[in-house]
C-alpha cells in the first residue's frame, strides 16, 4: 500500500516536468503527506484535452457517498480489482490521473518495531503514480475533488518490505492512462505493472517520520542507526530541486 509520500519540488516544477498547461496551484513542499491532505495531480481537461496540474485532497469520495469521511478508507486502490469496485468502476473509466510525487514511505517490520524506508527514483526525476479521481458535492453545493493512488504487485526491490507497491508509470505509458491515447481495459490493465527494481533507490530514514506532525527535509536523510543494517539497499537519489 502507500500511506505516506513527499513532494519537494514545487508546483512549477512538477508543471514542467509533466508538461501541464495551465496556471499552476499554489501548493507548499511537503516531506511527509498523509491522507485527507491536498497533493499535485495531473488530469487531462475533458474539453481541451490539456494537461492540468491541480490540487486535490488524497482520499477518494464517490460521487455516491453520503459525506466525505468515507475517503479516509480509500486513499489506495488495488489495481486488481478496478472494475469490480463501484467506488473506483467509473473512475477507472474516465477519471483516471497522475499522483505526482519524488517518493513514497514504506516500513518493514524488524521484531516489534517498523524501520520506515524512503523509496525514490533513482536518478532523481519525479515519480509518476498510477491514480484515480472523483468530484463530490456537498448538499449545500460546494464541489471537493480527491484521488486514491492505483497499488499492485510489488517488484523485487521492495517485496521484503511490503508484497504491494504503488504504481509507478513509464513516460511512455503517460498518454494511455490520462486518456490521450485510446485504450481498452485489457491495455490500461496491462500498464498496472511492478516497475523495474532498478528504477528505484532505497534508504532507511528516521522513525520521525511515523508522526504527521514531523515535515522538513532531513526526513530524507539516510538513518545511520537503522538496525539491523539493511543490506543491498541505495544512497538518496540526487538533491530534488525546489
Amino acid at each position: 500500500m502507500c500511506g505516506r509520500y513527499f513532494q519537494q519540488r514545487g508546483p512549477a516544477s512538477v508543471a514542467a516536468y509533466f508538461e501541464a498547461a495551465n496556471a499552476t496551484p499554489n501548493l507548499a513542499p511537503n516531506w511527509n503527506r498523509a491522507p485527507t491532505q491536498d497533493g499535485l495531480v495531473l488530469r487531462r481537461h475533458p474539453e481541451t484535452g490539456a494537461r492540468h496540474l491541480d490540487a486535490l485532497r488524497w482520499g477518494l469520495v464517490p460521487r455516491w457517498a453520503k459525506d466525505p469521511s468515507v475517503g479516509s478508507r480509500m486513499i489506495n486502490a488495488r489495481s486488481e480489482s478496478l472494475t469490480e469496485k463501484p467506488a473506483f468502476r467509473e473512475a477507472f473509466a474516465r477519471r483516471r490521473c497522475i499522483v505526482t510525487a519524488d517518493g513514497f514511505y514504506e516500513w518493514k517490520a524488524e521484531g516489534k518495531a517498523k524501520q520506515p524506508f524512503a523509496v525514490a527514483m533513482a536518478d532523481g526525476s519525479p515519480m509518476a503514480l498510477a491514480g484515480l479521481w472523483e468530484g463530490w458535492r456537498a448538499p449545500d453545493g460546494e464541489a471537493l475533488r480527491t484521488f486514491t493512488i492505483v497499488t499492485g504487485e510489488a517488484n523485487a526491490k521492495l517485496a521484503a518490505m511490503h508484497h504491494r507497491m504503488p504504481v509507478i508509470l513509464a513516460r511512455e505509458d503517460w498518454p494511455a492512462w490520462l486518456g490521450e491515447e485510446e485504450a481498452d481495459e485489457a491495455d490500461l490493465r496491462a500498464l498496472l505493472r511492478p516497475c523495474p527494481p532498478e528504477w528505484l533507490a532505497v534508504w532507511p530514514v528516521s522513525t520521525r517520520v511515523n508522526k504527521v506532525t514531523e515535515n522538513d527535509p532531513a526526513l530524507l536523510e539516510r538513518d545511520p542507526l537503522a538496525q539491523p543494517p539493511p543490506p543491498g539497499l541505495d544512497d538518496p537519489p540526487p538533491a530534488f530541486p525546489e
